[in-house]
Formats: C-alpha cells, structure tokens, sequence
C-alpha cells in the first residue's frame, strides 16, 4: 500500500545573543510538507511565504534529500510535495534551516533509512556548516551544539520557561548580507572577552536565570557591536528595555526579527506596549516549540476517505 507524509518542521532563533552559531531555540511557526510518491518531482507553495519557489530538482529540500541519499548510497523516489509555511523569509526564523530539515525529514522516508534524532542532526549541521538552527528545529527546545569538521557535538537543554515577543520588520535580510558586517577575526584578547560572555549566556540559562541572560545579551561581542548600527529596530529595542518588563532583546539569527524573552504570563502585556514602539511592523508573540520536526505517516486509503470528504 503506497503512503503519503506529513512533515512539519518548526522554524528557530539562533545566537540568542553571544552565543554565536552553537545556540539555538525552536519555535512555534512551521513548514508544512504533505508529500506523496510520484513520478517526478513536483513542489507547490500554498501560502505567500512560499511563492516563487523552485517548483523542481533545484528546491533546497530536493537537494538535501538528494544529497542525504546519496550518502547512504540509495535511490531516492520522487514525489509530489505540497508545502505551507508561516516562516518569514529572510528574517532571521531559520526559514532556510527548516527546508533543510525537512529535506533530511523526506529522504529518511522515502528511503526507509530510520535515521535516529542524532543522524538527523549531524546531516543537516554538516550542511548547514553550525548547528544553531537546524537542530533545534529537530530535537525542539533549546539546544547548544558544535560542528567541527565530521564530528557534531550537541547538548539539549530543554525547554526554557520564558515568553517570547517577535517584532518583525517587512524588510528582508540575508545572512551572507549581515554576516558581511562581521569582522574578519578577534584578538586573542577580544576572543577571551567575547567566549567568557557567551559562557555565562549558556549557563545562565540552563539555571533558567533568564535575568541574567538578558544583561549578558547586551553584552555580546561576536556581532552586536557591527550589526546593531544598521538595524533601527534593534537600536529602539535597547532603549525600551529599560521600560518594559522583560528580561532582554536581541537579534534573532541574522536578523532583522528583533525578539524580546519575557517573564511567563507577561507575552501579551508586552506585546501590546511594544505595538505603540513598533507601529510600521508586525509584532507578535511566538512560543517555544517543544516537538522539534514530526512526521505522520498517512495510508493511501485514509488519505482518499479524506479528499472525498
């Protein structure tokens, strides 16, 4: 009996601050794949995040499946893959890490190779070159994480009680644009300075001393310093911080999402003042993800009931 997929990847914030390219925090926004076998390859973009996709073998999740096979030295089938998604592009909400979850998500079914969480993480960080959004996209909650050559290194850390406001800007940024503004290497000094924060960040809140957190995040040295001054709404987020209640704000990724961490129960508050600050963008809460990426696996015959209803 053939069967049919849905695939749901939940989209991440990487850095959290200082801690660059090994920090990250899934959240609730998704890419949504509803795959079938077929014989070509066929993607469609149902939602006005999507448009203007790659509609063939040039889709990046038809190039990570493809890339993935290959690697277990299988042929991969084709499919009929019909996608949805609520993750703005370019923003800094790992829209591209989610398609390359997602791509390690269809080749482990189409092929039947049962990856675990860990085979899926070290390919999809592998690709990506560092595993702050990838993998949290697929273990969900927070997780800290190193790839170093062939070998990846991950902790999961749970899922941190605090609130999240996301102001997002209508404004796109890629990452090689912002990462353009970094400079080329630190001093040994500087690189000292920069590590210690970012140790304290992590360790801050594995406590769950989201205060704490909040004060080092302001004190990153990795990229605060070269990508704040071009970034208006991370420059209005420091001085509102001083009056409203939450723990800190930081770039989200490489921006330009600018996301809040707020007390528990205090989202909706928050959300409503920033709305006054922020009136030419959308502010919104958004939650940790808890899940990561699932799969549910449809039988053909469910799946015909269903179109006929």
């Amino acid at each position: 009996m053939s069967r049919q997929w849905k695939i749901r990847v939940p989209a991440s914030t990487a850095n959290l601050g200082p801690g660059f390219d090994s920090v990250g925090m899934a959240l609730s926004k998704y890419l949504t794949l509803h795959v079938k076998q077929s014989q070509e390859w066929l993607f469609e973009g149902n939602s006005e995040h999507l448009e203007g996709i790659p509609k063939g073998k040039e889709n990046l999740i038809y190039i990570i499946a493809d890339w993935v096979a290959a690697k277990y030295e299988v042929e991969l089938p084709a499919a009929h893959v019909k996608m949805e998604s609520d993750i703005p592009l370019s923003r800094g909400f790992g829209s591209s890490a989610t398609a390359i979850v997602a791509g390690v998500e269809l080749v482990d079914q189409l092929c039947n190779l049962e990856m675990t969480k860990e085979d899926k993480a070290h390919w999809a960080s592998l690709y990506e070159g560092h595993p702050d959004n990838v993998v949290p996209s697929i273990y969900g909650g927070l997780v800290i994480g190193s790839q170093f050559e062939e070998d990846t290194h991950l902790v999961h850390a749970g899922v941190p009680t605090v609130d999240l406001v996301a102001v997002i800007p209508s404004y796109e940024l890629s990452t090689k644009e912002s990462r353009d503004t970094l400079p080329e290497g630190f001093t040994y000094k500087a690189a000292v300075a920069a590590s210690s924060i970012a140790n304290v960040l992590v360790a801050a809140i594995l406590q769950d001393n989201w205060k704490l957190a909040g004060e080092v995040m302001k004190k990153d040295l990795f990229h605060r310093p070269y990508r704040l001054p071009s970034i208006p709404e991370w420059q209005r987020a420091e001085l509102l911080m001083e009056e409203l209640p939450v723990y800190g704000a930081t770039l989200s990724g490489a921006g330009p999402i600018i996301l809040f961490f707020v007390p528990k129960g205090k989202g909706k508050e928050v959300q409503l003042q920033l709305r006054s600050h922020y009136q030419e963008q959308v502010v919104e809460q958004v939650s940790v993800d808890a899940d990561g990426s699932t799969v549910e696996v449809i039988e053909a015959d469910r799946a015909a009931f269903a179109a006929k209803r």
